[in-house]
């Protein structure tokens, strides 16, 4: 029997058109869809009226579900891997499942998409020829400016994901250790209420002061200038 092969599909992250055709006819063709939040997955499967299996797979379940799943692939089952929003495996669940596979030498096949940090930087208006994705950045104060001198002579332009709770205090750290770089603050990208933030550190600090914060924060931060490296 052959091995069936694991999709990486990704998914709008806010905008439902934000959808390839391919991504679409794939999920209607696998046996089964491992979804990081099966209620959120089961809504955009209803939407394009598309009825499969889900079973949940998320950070605290992964390492028990990994076997199985595995087990299913190698019986010759197809199977999709979404996340909750965007691209897989990208700062969510999924690197462990990936590995598995490979491991076994089952295919693996990116189905691409939307990614918030691409879709961010394409709109950041500062350079795009190199970049670094960090994803989130540590949750308390001193782990995060530990992580982020680690960061201050970077030349290419960083990429964060952030928490509405903890978007003020990240900004007031990156200011401390960077000092006050040009940024561009993004948040709910692709859906109604999307909204770009851009200028100083310190005008975006000042321009969420007014603001009720709500939704998924992509911070892009220019990289450091060779004539201002720290020493």
């Amino acid at each position: 029997m052959s091995q069936g092969t694991l999709y990486i599909v990704a998914t709008p992250i806010g905008n439902r058109e934000d959808i390839t055709l391919r991504a679409l006819r794939i999920l209607d063709e696998v046996d089964i869809i491992a979804a990081e939040d099966t209620r959120k997955t089961g809504m955009l499967l209803k939407h394009y009226n598309i009825k499969k299996p889900l079973t949940s797979y998320f950070e605290h379940n992964e390492k028990r579900k990994t076997p199985a799943l595995i087990q299913d692939l190698q019986s010759g089952k197809n199977i999709a891997l979404v996340s909750e929003a965007g691209t897989p495996t990208i700062s969510d669940p999924g690197y462990r499942l990936v590995h598995a596979a490979l491991q076994e030498e089952i295919p693996v096949v990116p189905i691409p998409g939307v990614c918030a940090a691409i879709t961010a930087l394409s709109v950041s208006g500062l350079p795009v020829h190199r970049f670094a994705f960090e994803g989130f950045l540590p949750p308390k104060t001193g782990k995060r400016k530990n992580f982020l001198k680690k960061l201050v002579n970077e030349e290419r332009t960083l990429i964060f994901y952030e928490s509405p709770h903890r978007i003020t205090a990240a900004l007031e750290d990156i200011r401390e250790v960077f000092g006050d770089r040009p940024a561009v603050l993004t948040r709910e990208l692709t859906k109604m209420h999307e909204e770009h933030m851009q200028g100083s550190i310190s005008t975006i600090i000042e321009s969420l002061a007014e603001k009720s914060l709500k939704g998924e924060f992509t911070l892009v931060v220019a990289g450091n200038s060779p004539a201002k490296k720290h020493s």
